[in-house]
C-alpha cells in the first residue's frame, strides 16, 4: 500500500465521517506511513496488530471525540492446534502461513503468525474468521482444528527470550552484531540495503545509540527488544539485556 492510497483512505474517514481501516501492512509499509505521520493528523490515525508484539498492523482513521461513537478495529485471534499432538509433525511459521494462503487468503488480510508447541495464534481481518474456522483442517500433513481465541496474553512470553550480550557501546550496529553473530560489516551492510527497523521505522544511520525498550527488526534475521542495560564489565565491555522474538 503506497502513500496515495492511505491519503485515500484518510481522506474518506474525514470526509464522510466515518472510521475506516486498511487491510494489515508489512514492515515496510509501515515504516512509509511513518515517515510520512505528520500529513495524516487531521484523520487521527491509530494502529493495532491484534496484541503488543504486533508487527505487522492496521491503521485505523478517525476518533471517537470527532465521529462520536466508537469502532474496534476489525481483527481476530485464531488458535490452532493439532487434532493429535503425538502425531502432529514440528510446525513452523512458513508451514501456517503457506497452509492459509493455499485456502486463496491474500496475505495482506493476515497479520502475524506467532507459532509454538506444534500450534499458531494467527490475527486475521473479521471478515474472514469462519472461512478460515471452516476450511483449514490440514497444516502440512497434520490435522489441526481452529478456532477463535481471547487468551493472547501469553503470546509475548512465548515468543520472547531474554539473553544477556556484551558490547562495545550502545551502537545499533554493534548490537546487531552481537545478537544475530554477525560481523561488523556484515551488520553495517544492512542499512544502506534497507533491512533494518528501529521502533517501526527504517533506519539507515547505523550509528544510532539504543535505549532501553528500543524494538529493531532486521529483515532475513528476525527481531528483538533492546531491554535493559545493565554493568560494566572488568573490560569496560556493556552488558545488557536483550529480549529476542522467538
Amino acid at each position: 500500500m503506497d502513500i496515495q492510497r492511505l491519503k485515500e483512505l484518510a481522506d474518506r474517514s474525514y470526509n464522510s465521517g466515518q472510521f475506516v481501516f486498511t487491510d494489515f501492512l508489512s514492515v515496510a509499509e509501515l515504516a512509509l506511513y511513518y515517515d510520512n505521520e505528520a500529513e495524516f493528523g487531521y484523520a487521527h490515525p491509530t494502529l493495532s496488530g491484534g496484541c503488543e508484539v504486533s508487527e505487522r498492523k492496521m491503521i485505523r482513521f478517525g476518533s471517537e471525540e470527532d465521529l462520536g461513537y466508537t469502532q474496534d478495529f476489525p481483527i481476530k485471534a485464531l488458535r490452532i492446534t493439532p487434532l493429535a499432538d503425538k502425531f502432529a509433525d514440528e510446525l513452523n511459521h512458513r508451514d501456517f502461513l503457506g497452509a492459509l494462503m493455499n485456502l486463496g487468503i491474500k496475505r495482506e488480510m493476515l497479520g502475524d503468525i506467532f507459532v509454538w508447541d506444534k500450534s499458531a495464534c494467527v490475527f486475521c481481518k473479521e471478515s474472514i474468521t469462519e472461512y478460515i474456522i471452516d476450511n483449514l483442517s490440514r497444516v502440512k500433513h497434520t490435522s489441526v482444528r481452529v478456532e477463535v481465541t481471547t487468551d493472547t496474553d501469553d503470546i509475548a512470553i512465548n515468543e520472547m527470550q531474554d539473553r544477556i550480550i556484551q558490547v562495545s557501546s550502545q551502537r545499533i550496529d554493534a548490537v546487531i552484531a552481537k545478537v544475530y553473530n554477525l560481523s561488523r560489516q556484515e551488520a553495517l551492510n544492512m542499512f544502506p540495503a534497507g533491512l533494518i527497523y528501529l521502533n517501526g521505522r527504517s533506519c539507515t544511520e547505523n550509528a544510532r545509540q539504543l535505549k532501553p525498550g528500543d524494538v529493531i527488526s532486521a529483515r532475513g534475521k528476525g527481531k528483538f527488544e533492546y531491554a535493559e542495560e545493565m554493568n560494566l564489565s572488568k573490560k569496560g565491555k556493556l552488558n545488557c539485556r536483550v529480549r529476542i522474538y522467538v
